[in-house]
């Protein structure tokens, strides 16, 4: 996988984390560096523990699926960057924050990084190098859930959705690729 594939992956699979961040940032409340460093961490390590555990779970299945692996990682990204789309769209603009309580931020992290999985399973019928694409993803994720925080009053919890949006056209993009690559030769 290139740089420029694992960093369009990691950003995508981070928005949504954005997203959720900047909605909880805008709630009206002070959000203070800490709490927004928290949230990141938070949403950082979630999101770097779910790919690994679809690679591990994708490495028992890769031998048996090797002829077609390029449609699998493409139906994977495909229905992933949708639901993202979907979620995206059909989320009203103005829907009330979720609480900052640590267990929701928990539960929101976790939310937020199941679609991480299902990539980690199409990564591991690719072959590619989860020690380096997961800490990526859990780096991008860290960065973008802290600065949605800290932004999160400032901009409104629309661009979230915006967000989305592009992050789901990104990864249904990701997923074409890999199948046109592998169908090109």
């Amino acid at each position: 996988m290139t740089p420029a594939a694992i960093t369009i992956l990691a950003l995508g699979m981070s928005v949504d984390a954005f997203a959720a961040a900047l909605s909880r940032g805008a709630t009206g409340q002070r959000v203070r560096v800490t709490e927004a460093l928290r949230t990141g961490a938070v949403f950082g390590a979630v999101e770097m523990a779910t790919p690994v555990i679809g690679w591990s779970a994708g490495l028992l299945a890769a031998g048996r699926i090797a002829e077609f692996d390029h449609w699998v990682a493409f139906v994977l990204l495909g229905l992933v960057g949708g639901h993202i789309l979907l979620s995206a769209l059909r989320r009203a603009p103005d829907a009330p924050a979720p609480a900052r309580s640590g267990w929701m931020l928990l539960a929101i992290a976790f939310g937020t990084s199941i679609d991480a999985m299902a990539v980690g399973v199409s990564l591991a019928v690719l072959d590619v190098n989860i020690w380096l694409v997961a800490p990526a993803i859990g780096l991008a994720t860290f960065i973008m859930a802290t600065g949605g925080m800290l932004t999160g009053r400032l901009l409104s919890s629309r661009i979230g959705r915006v967000a989305e949006l592009v992050a789901g056209v990104a990864l249904i993009g990701l997923g074409t690729s890999i199948l046109l690559q592998h169908l090109g030769g």
